[in-house]
């Protein structure tokens, strides 16, 4: 294998977290100046490095032994309790899901599966709820964060600091709050318990109460730009330049994409089978076999089923653009570029747009919870047609 399978141990510092230095120190500056708000609000898309950014931040706010301007000192008894994320005064909320062995009356809470949350913090800061779905052992559950947890977060914080310091909540993806837990959200928000911060972890800020946005301070996460990655791809993981290149290129400026790009039994892997074998059945207009394929996709989750479409649009996005034969246009692995070189002549003008359509108006009737059957098999029929125009 050609690049290093250790993890390195991310260490809670603004130091580890990757290509963010501008965002790190501008929450450095904040604890140095004494104007660290009762309310901050992360938002960025997905891998940009959020959460490592809000475990940087709540561990120096509870470290004691650190200076404003540094790091958490990783030494003092805060530290070595951050070090398991089992510090009295940091709490998390996440969205989880019902399990079947849960009883009817039942809310889930984010203490329901703690010992979920702290494996996959401990393993890295730098996942993907589809990662945290399968952590939880999710089947085809929506994940949201209940009323009942916005009430066990009210309970933990009316409690003074065990510490004597600040009380850290950090609030992932609240945009899956539904709307009784916003509601008791926003009213914690307005009235705030004494020395309590909360950091809110947002990919999409537009689902949330305006309300809410209004009594944050946000703070916006750019995308890691490609040299960063590409650095942190040879360093930690001990790529040799060429492929840290191509992979840091196909990442977009997510960490959590470029690792998965590593994973040799990744999603994306299976992914691309799929939409090989679906391209391949198409044009040969095996529809018996098409059948099959559909019926092998619908079993899926639609949560995976959504991101199954998403890549198939990238892909016809990269076929299309390696017809002009630019490399820097280009961004797909050597697998994916292997079969371009032979199939990106039918996709042209004349069906590239239609195409992308298609996929994203099963995109659409997926989220709006369509029957998956109908909807893979139609792709499926007129992807048919669509292949041989030229």
């Amino acid at each position: 294998m050609y690049f290093c399978t250790q993890l390195r141990r991310w260490k809670m510092k603004f130091a580890d977290v990757i290509g963010q230095e501008e965002t790190g120190r501008r929450l450095q500056m904040l604890v140095e100046e004494g104007r660290v708000p009762h309310a901050l609000m992360l938002c960025g898309p997905s891998g940009s490095g959020k959460m490592a950014l809000a475990l940087a931040f709540a561990s120096r706010l509870l470290c004691t032994h650190g200076h404003a301007d540094s790091d958490a000192c990783e030494t003092c008894p805060q530290c070595v309790m951050l070090r398991k994320w089992e510090h009295p005064d940091l709490h998390f909320t996440f969205p989880t899901i019902k399990l079947a062995a849960m009883g009817s009356e039942h809310q889930p809470v984010s203490d329901d599966f703690a010992k979920e949350w702290r494996h996959l913090l401990l393993q890295s800061p730098y996942f993907t709820l589809s990662q945290w779905m399968t952590e939880m052992g999710a089947a085809n559950q929506q994940a949201v964060i209940t009323g009942a947890e916005s009430d066990e977060l009210l309970k933990k914080l009316s409690l003074k600091s065990s510490q004597g310091g600040y009380k850290v909540s950090i609030v992932w993806l609240p945009e899956r709050m539904n709307l009784t837990s916003a509601n008791k959200l926003l009213k914690l928000l307005e009235e705030p318990p004494q020395q309590t911060v909360f950091i809110l972890v947002c990919e999409d800020p537009s689902l949330l109460l305006d309300t809410i946005k209004s009594r944050v301070q946000r703070i916006d996460v750019k995308r890691i730009a490609t040299s960063a990655i590409e650095k942190a791809l040879t360093e930690q993981r001990g790529l040799d330049p060429d492929t840290a290149r191509r992979i840091a290129r196909i990442a977009g400026g997510s960490w959590t994409h470029a690792l998965e790009t590593l994973d040799a039994d990744n999603e994306n892997r299976l992914f691309f089978d799929l939409f090989i074998l679906l391209m391949r059945l198409a044009y040969a207009r095996n529809i018996k076999e098409l059948k099959r394929w559909t019926e092998t996709v619908s079993a899926y989750g639609r949560e995976k089923q959504k991101r199954l479409l998403t890549y198939f649009q990238r892909m016809i996005r990269e076929n299309f653009v390696y017809n002009f034969r630019n490399a820097d246009l280009n961004y797909m692995t050597a697998e994916e570029e292997n079969f371009a070189k032979r199939f990106c002549v039918f996709i042209n003008e004349a069906n590239v747009i239609d195409i992308s359509e298609l996929l994203g108006r099963a995109q659409r009737d997926i989220v709006q919870n369509a029957n998956p059957k109908i909807v893979f098999f139609d792709l499926a029929l007129k992807l048919i047609v669509l292949l041989i125009r030229k």
